[in-house]
């Protein structure tokens, strides 16, 4: 029994080491993920080597986002680095409106492009990529219409 054992952790060794993403390794057929957010929304974003297009839950992007506002947004970040031609794209995002959908995908597709490509992060931060937008909607107050709005006030 024990040489039995000895042989599957190695084997688990030998597995985890190769699979591990070197400082130079690059993409070289390896996905990079990364998590963005915007109020409500987050993304998890996958970029691939040696493919192209962008798929967001299982759909091509421009179905998922028909509106051309959105798709741009989409795409801001691989087309201020060049990259959206040399890399393809699978997100699962979830929460939040269409419009923050898009900017948390376009924060988690710019963290991975760091993360393949650290020279990177100085165009991205320019455009303001990087930064994850913390904003997000006020909650509403008892004897208040809105978060701040308060009733008219009549004198008489």
């Amino acid at each position: 029994m024990t040489p039995v054992k000895k042989i599957v952790v190695e084997k688990k060794a030998k597995l985890v080491a190769p699979s591990a993403p070197s400082a130079q390794s690059g993409l070289q057929g390896r996905y990079r993920q990364a998590i963005g957010g915007r109020k409500t929304a987050t993304a998890s974003v996958r970029i691939w080597p040696k493919a192209t297009g962008i798929v967001v839950n299982d759909k091509d992007f421009k179905q998922y986002f028909p509106s051309l506002k959105h798709q741009m947004t989409v795409l801001a970040a691989l087309v201020v680095t060049e990259m959206k031609d040399a890399v393809g794209v699978t997100v699962r995002v979830s929460g939040g409106g269409t419009n923050a959908q898009a900017e948390a995908i376009r924060h988690g597709i710019a963290q991975a492009l760091v993360s393949h490509d650290p020279e990177m992060k100085k165009k991205l931060r320019q455009e303001g990529f990087m930064t994850r937008d913390s904003r997000h909607v006020e909650r509403k107050k008892y004897g208040l219409k809105k978060a701040r709005r308060a009733p008219q006030w009549a004198k008489r």
